[in-house]
């Protein structure tokens, strides 16, 4: 079992920006890829972002793509989301995720989640 907990999530005007952190327990973080995804009110869950285990790969959804950055720290078990140039569309919670594996875009692709944090955008 791996437990997925997410922190940084807050109120930020449009432009500003939000780091937000998952820190992962349970098991070793060994050969987990990593993703966030969002969800808004009355919207399904998407991606975000996914990094693999090593860190040299990473995918952006094409909405965030430049503005927004994931990074992993091996050593402190914990994967963070830069987001910068935030917009309102950008209001949602945010969900960390763990796979055993390669990175994967789908949330079908992950084995276990975090409680998520809000992040509210206000224009």
């Amino acid at each position: 079992q791996v437990q997925l907990v997410e922190s940084g999530g807050g109120l930020v005007q449009a432009g500003g920006s939000l780091r937000l952190s998952c820190a992962a327990s349970g098991r070793t973080f060994d050969n987990y890829a990593m993703g966030w995804f969002r969800q808004a009110p009355g919207k399904e869950r998407e991606f975000v972002a996914t990094i693999s285990w090593r860190g040299g790969t990473t995918y952006y959804a094409d909405s965030v793509k430049g503005r927004f950055t994931i990074s992993r720290d091996n050593a402190k078990n914990t994967v963070y989301l830069q987001m910068d140039s935030l917009k309102p569309q950008d209001t949602a919670v945010y969900y960390c995720a763990a796979r055993n594996g390669r990175t994967s875009t789908t949330t079908h692709g992950y084995d276990y989640w975090g409680q998520g944090t809000q992040v509210t955008v206000s224009s």
